[in-house]
């Protein structure tokens, strides 16, 4: 299981320096006594520079990076990757992945890929890979590029990634699968007027799924972490977490007897609405 504390450090903004220190610091060793082995960051934020200060020594964690757009150059991309290294205070990361599998398909394309490509070879990263959606064709553009990793949006709502065979291809072209957005950007546990405006239509469709996980007795996050759970080809599973004890309650569920349901029962149908706010939650919380 993968923690991502980029989410973790909203709460905490507004706390003094120290204080967001400490709540970094008890949250990392929440993960390290539960086994928790890596942790997944974004170049955004005050996030890593909090890690940095914040690890458990010695640290049991490998942290995979995400590189900042494409459109702020190639150089830059470059740049932001080594400097997330040292903001962690880290000489290697284990995986570099290209935040958005949209630029890997442009003109730069393999430029990008080449940029990562050398920051492997120079034992920088030891793995690279790209975040992705169903849409970006992710099994043909990773055995195009060969690529270590490929993060991928898929969960107990939109579960077309498993349904369609994707996730499988990916496993079976030779890379790793770390599954993103397993909670649906929160819309397992949104209702009524909760829900962002262009998914108000689905409302009824998630009090009903809602209600089907209650009559088996099974909440949200329990059922959620089981499906992911119970995909084969899964290697990783990406959480964002934000405090202590919500990860602890994420381990807890995680831990929990396998619920008795029938996961196609279960997925909505996902339009265009659907798909294009999974594609910015890929990016940015799990």
């Amino acid at each position: 299981m993968v923690t991502e504390p980029g989410r973790a450090l909203n709460p905490f903004m507004a706390a003094p320096s120290g204080a967001r220190e400490d709540a970094m610091r008890f949250l990392l060793q929440t993960g390290a006594d539960a086994g928790v082995k890596m942790i997944a960051t974004k170049p955004g934020g005050d996030g890593e520079r909090l890690l940095g200060q914040a690890w458990p020594f010695p640290s049991p964690f490998r942290v995979t990076v995400q590189t900042v757009a494409l459109s702020e150059g190639l150089d830059r991309v470059e740049a932001r990757a080594r400097r997330s290294l040292e903001r962690m205070g880290l000489p290697r990361g284990e995986a570099l992945l290209v935040n958005n599998a949209a630029d890997l398909a442009g003109a730069e394309g393999r430029a990008l890929w080449d940029r990562l490509q050398s920051l492997k070879t120079r034992g920088l990263f030891r793995s690279i890979g790209f975040c992705a959606t169903v849409e970006d064709g992710p099994a043909l553009l990773a055995r195009r590029l060969e690529a270590d990793v490929v993060q991928i949006s898929c969960n107990l709502l939109d579960q077309r990634a498993a349904a369609e065979g994707v996730l499988d291809e990916i496993k079976a072209g030779g890379a790793e699968v770390h599954l993103a957005s397993v909670f649906a950007g929160g819309l397992l546990f949104a209702v009524g007027d909760e829900l962002p405006p262009h998914l108000a239509n689905y409302a009824q469709a998630l009090s009903r799924t809602r209600r089907r996980l209650a009559e088996r007795r099974c909440d949200p996050m329990q059922a959620a972490l089981a499906y992911a759970f119970s995909l084969k080809a899964v290697d990783r599973v990406v959480a964002s977490v934000a405090s202590a004890a919500e990860l602890r309650a994420i381990l807890a569920a995680a831990h929990a007897p396998g619920p008795d349901l029938s996961w196609p029962e279960l997925a909505l149908e996902a339009p265009a609405a659907f798909t294009a706010d999974a594609r910015a939650r890929i990016s940015s919380a799990a």
